[in-house]
């Protein structure tokens, strides 16, 4: 049995590919699992750590063997619009209850549910089922080893001179209490 033990995230190898997987998206979320390779090969996948595997990523065995990450065709509700408004109410609607959605320009796509179907229904929108690839978004914190943290220790004496690329443009609801010269306003800003 092949043992697939190193992922590579959206691998473009200039070298012959060894086989490919066909997995639908719950099983390209698990990182240790048996599988048949579509070559019909018997192979286990044992990645150390917890990864999402899309279309296109690789697995690689520790002699070299390597295999691309293909999505399988699988049951989905899919809404198409021409009405960008409509379905920026149904993104923020299931991604209010947290649901795996794929985006795509004037359609969006997620696993069947009928409570989901019937909701999107109500906001005027045609829900279908059929058989297609599920892709959702990774999230916006995703990269494989980034840390979406930083420190905010601070001299009493000292105002921070310092920038938070990753605030995202939204204010801080945290202040630098060893401010010297003020506080924050509401808004995030200096007063």
């Amino acid at each position: 049995m092949i043992e697939l033990i190193e992922f590579v995230e959206n691998a473009e190898t200039e070298e012959e590919e060894g086989d490919t997987l066909t997995l639908p998206y719950d099983q390209r979320q698990k990182r240790r699992q048996r599988v048949r390779l579509d070559s019909g090969c018997e192979a286990a996948i044992l990645l150390s750590r917890g990864c999402s595997l899309v279309e296109g990523d690789c697995l690689r065995s520790s002699d070299g063997f390597h295999v691309r990450v293909r999505a399988a065709a699988e049951s989905v509700s899919s809404v198409r619009s021409e009405d960008p408004l409509r379905l920026a109410r149904a993104c923020y609607h299931l991604g209010n209850r947290h649901v795996s959605l794929q985006v795509g320009a004037g359609w969006l796509r997620y696993q069947p549910d009928h409570v989901l179907d019937d909701m999107l229904r109500g906001l005027g929108l045609i829900v279908i089922h059929e058989m297609a690839s599920f892709e959702p978004e990774r999230g916006a914190y995703h990269e494989h080893g980034h840390s979406h943290s930083h420190s905010h220790s601070h001299s009493r004496d000292v105002q921070p001179d310092h920038t938070h690329p990753s605030d995202h443009g939204y204010p801080r609801e945290s202040s630098h209490e060893g401010r010297v010269g003020g506080s924050l306003a509401p808004d995030g800003n200096p007063t």
